[in-house]
């Protein structure tokens, strides 16, 4: 029998007074929709990534088919995407109308491979929606230059990267535009939530009038005018009051989650058959992952001694919605099936790292 407690995969945590002392001010001034403390919230994101514009919305999927939206993106045009990535990047291009064009991955890192972005290519491309998988870097300056040469844009999905740089800049803030996450399973949470961020004025204003019912400033919900076609993806006070909160927490989280990147990372190094994705000394880990040949058999292991993991998302190729050959994608289709995420959380110890390596030993010992 296990007595062992459990290690979970992830574990969220918005106990903490600083959330409870803005969501009271939120109670407290009766205004529970999207205004002061959202606009508070968006300039303290804007702020931590050196971006001149942020806008929050209701999350991240939202955010990316805005920006698509924004840049001219509709019916007949093909957008480029990773086919290793949470199923919400399609579905946001899916959204605009626009056909997403998916492509296979670099076996070493899980991030969009350059060749068969360039290979994706044809007049109908508008765009590229780079992912930034656990917060490892796609390669932003290959990718801004393929897209300079064929006037694409690019909308970087920096769901899983919020403070991870590649070479001294924010992941997120490279493209367009860039959109980060809120949801349960990230650095920071706001039970649900995005944010998009920009440097363009013009772009920003097309954003928020997208946001809020085609009103590019605050209404009454009376006699507004609305210009342009618009939808309700808000953000409210009370969710930015716990983001709020959530940010006061931020620089711990991340220590801790390098710390158990590299506590992983020194234990597992020399284990026959099990290889740990790198991890940049800028770039932060959302979550630890590894490949192994015996994926399925060490996450029931694992779990039998009360340990969680988290197998990696099916390649887009191979949902129903998105159903395609597998041809195109030798390294995509070849390694999800041998990927895992183990545990990350932030609420972890040393000591529960130790023994989730622990057990991993054991298991390539028999």
């Amino acid at each position: 029998m296990i007595n062992h407690k459990k290690i979970p995969w992830w574990m969220p945590n918005v106990t903490g007074e600083a959330e409870k002392k803005y969501v009271n001010q939120a109670l407290a001034e009766n205004y529970v929709n999207d205004g002061n403390m959202t606009h508070e919230f968006e300039k303290a994101i804007a702020k931590l990534v050196g971006k001149q514009y942020a806008l929050a919305i209701c999350n991240c999927t939202a955010g990316i088919f805005m920006s698509l939206k924004a840049l001219g993106i509709g019916s007949g045009d093909e957008i480029i995407v990773p086919d290793i990535t949470f199923i919400a990047t399609v579905n946001a291009v899916s959204l605009t109308g626009a056909k997403p064009i998916l492509v296979d991955i670099n076996p070493n890192d899980l991030n969009i491979n350059l060749g068969a972005l360039k290979a994706a290519i044809t007049p109908r491309t508008k765009a590229v929606v780079p992912v930034h998988v656990t917060g490892r870097a796609a390669d932003m300056q290959t990718i801004l230059a393929i897209a300079e040469e064929h006037k694409l844009f690019v909308v970087e999905d920096a769901a899983e990267a919020l403070m991870s740089k590649h070479k001294g800049k924010f992941l997120g803030t490279f493209g367009k535009t860039g959109c980060f996450s809120f949801s349960p399973n990230k650095t920071i949470t706001t039970g649900q939530g995005g944010i998009i961020v920009t440097d363009d004025i013009e772009l920003e204003t097309k954003l928020r009038a997208l946001k809020d019912q085609g009103r590019p400033v605050t209404g009454t919900g009376g006699d507004d005018i609305h210009d342009t076609i618009g939808y309700n993806f808000k953000f409210t006070n009370l969710q930015a009051g716990v983001g709020l909160g959530q940010l006061t927490y931020l620089e711990e989280r991340i220590k801790r989650m390098k710390r158990n990147y590299q506590l992983y990372a020194e234990q597992l190094e020399n284990i026959n058959g099990l290889t740990i994705f790198p991890s940049a000394e800028d770039e932060i880990p959302q979550w630890t992952d590894i490949k192994t040949e015996h994926r399925d058999e060490l996450e029931k292991y694992l779990r039998e001694q009360n340990i969680d993991s988290r197998k990696y998302w099916h390649p887009i190729h191979k949902q129903k919605a998105y159903l395609l050959p597998d041809d195109n994608f030798p390294n995509s289709t070849r390694l999800s099936p041998q990927c895992l995420w183990l545990p990350s959380s932030f609420s972890l110890t040393d000591e529960d790292v130790v023994r989730v390596c622990e057990e991993v030993k054991k298991f390539f010992q028999k």
